[in-house]
């Protein structure tokens, strides 16, 4: 079984594209179902977030598998193929394994190591679990990477030094506006982004934070959260002609707010500067508003040039990271190389003790008359010779695994002893060693 990974994200893909390839969270569990239904994969996870949409899966073949998730993306989303292909990037075999451990980690986000992502894994995981779509490989990749993630984040305290996209709108504000107490902040959504979001601004001192959300309940449990004031969806615009400053991160799937609605809504501010923070993805404010007097508008995209107070501590971290993720692929590497030994010495292990079983009652039958501890140091001593004999050969063979020579090995050992071991076994093997060619530091080269 084959990982793939296929998707795209903040580096490769710019927001309107990826705001496209976004799966709502109402979609997932059919997507899912759906995704599973294509051919060559066994096991699927669709991850998305704000900066990526990508799929994981376990794959019999890989170029089957790869073009099954290509073609599911392109329908799914009512985008060619052709078109897709300028963005989507693959990862498969221990690639897939090592950008996913990266992804987990927060190494691969616009903001190293931010908090969110390893949660979001978790969220992904939980819902292909929901959807039952996962198998063995998938759980076996998850489960790893989610445990990755947690070494990481607890040697390193990468988590300590990052910021999440909420964090880094709440700086991005605070270096349009000097400080934020006794500005007003209007925040559109209530899910987890803006929690966050609010979190980060009272830590910087604002001390008038709205909260406007189409579920009326759900503005006004995340208000009193943090002593805000909730707004009704329907009665924003007036707070709009007050507010200095609008973080909004709602799961729309249209424009919230569009050009045409600021412009009336300008003309009562009588010229008071607004600064308009979209996180959302898709986006939730219209491009346009860029366009009028006395706007200033920042979209998830425009949070790269948002210079990071922590750089320096992010980066030494996220070296000590990549050292781990390869510690991780190493050991990875080799558990998953084992596997396709383990048919072979359990083949072993069984020819020993057929002939160890043999030749002992042969023995015993000849020796007669032996009593019950005479025959008991006997058959001690014929299962210690085997165990002994065996030892070497298989602890040797679990090292070669983890070599571009391992499956030589393994059919020379299949071959000298006359071990019958399936005839699917062997492909596998021989498909890996194909795919992967010499492994050296966690890598495939």
């Amino acid at each position: 079984m084959f990982p793939v990974a296929v998707g795209l994200n903040h580096q490769s893909t710019p927001v309107e594209i990826r705001e496209k390839m976004s799966f709502h969270s109402s979609q997932i569990q059919e997507a899912l179902k759906t995704l599973r239904s294509y051919p060559g994969l066994e096991g699927v996870l669709i991850l998305s977030t704000c900066n990526r949409t990508e799929i994981y899966a376990a794959t019999t073949d890989v170029e089957v598998g790869t073009a099954s998730i290509k073609k599911f993306l392109s329908v799914h989303h009512g985008i060619e193929e052709k078109l897709l292909s300028q963005y989507l990037y693959v990862h498969t075999l221990y690639d897939a394994i090592r950008h996913l451990f990266r992804v987990t980690a927060g190494l691969d986000s616009m903001v190293r190591g931010e908090t969110q992502i390893i949660g979001q894994v978790a969220n992904a995981y939980q819902q292909a679990n929901d959807a039952e779509v996962t198998n063995k490989a998938i759980n076996v990749f998850f489960q790893t990477a989610l445990s990755v993630g947690k070494r990481i984040r607890t040697e390193t305290q990468i988590d300590q030094h990052p910021v999440s996209i909420s964090y880094t709108a709440v700086e991005l504000a605070k270096q349009q506006y000097g400080e934020l107490q006794g500005k007003g902040i209007l925040i559109l959504g209530a899910g987890e982004m803006s929690t966050l979001t609010i979190r980060n601004l009272v830590a910087a001192g604002a001390s008038t934070v709205m909260v406007s959300n189409r579920s009326y309940e759900k503005a006004v449990s995340l208000a009193k959260e943090f002593a805000g004031q909730a707004v009704r969806f329907d009665e924003m615009d007036k707070y709009l002609e007050t507010v200095d400053i609008v973080i909004s991160a709602t799961a729309a799937t249209h424009f919230v707010i569009q050009p045409e609605r600021l412009e009336t809504i300008m003309k009562k501010r009588q010229g008071r500067p607004l600064l308009l923070i979209d996180i959302a993805v898709p986006r939730d404010i219209h491009p346009g508003v860029r366009e009028l007097k006395n706007i200033t508008l920042f979209d998830i995209d425009d949070l790269r040039g948002v210079i990071d107070r922590h750089h320096q501590e992010r980066e030494l971290a996220a070296l000590k990271a990549e050292k781990i993720i390869d510690e991780e692929m190493n050991r990875f590497v080799k558990w998953h190389n084992s596997l396709f030994v383990v048919p072979t010495i359990v083949a072993l292990q069984q020819k020993g003790q057929q002939i160890k079983d043999v030749q002992l009652e042969r023995a015993l039958d000849r020796l007669g008359g032996l009593t019950p501890k005479q025959e008991k140091i006997v058959r001690s001593m014929a299962n210690s010779i085997v165990n002994q004999l065996l030892h070497l050969p298989i602890t040797n063979l679990k090292e070669y695994a983890s070599t571009s020579q391992g499956h030589l090995y393994t059919e020379i050992l299949q071959n000298l002893f006359d071990l019958d071991v399936e005839e699917e076994t062997k492909r596998q093997m021989t498909l890996v060693n194909q795919h992967l060619g010499p492994v050296r530091h966690g890598r495939a080269e």
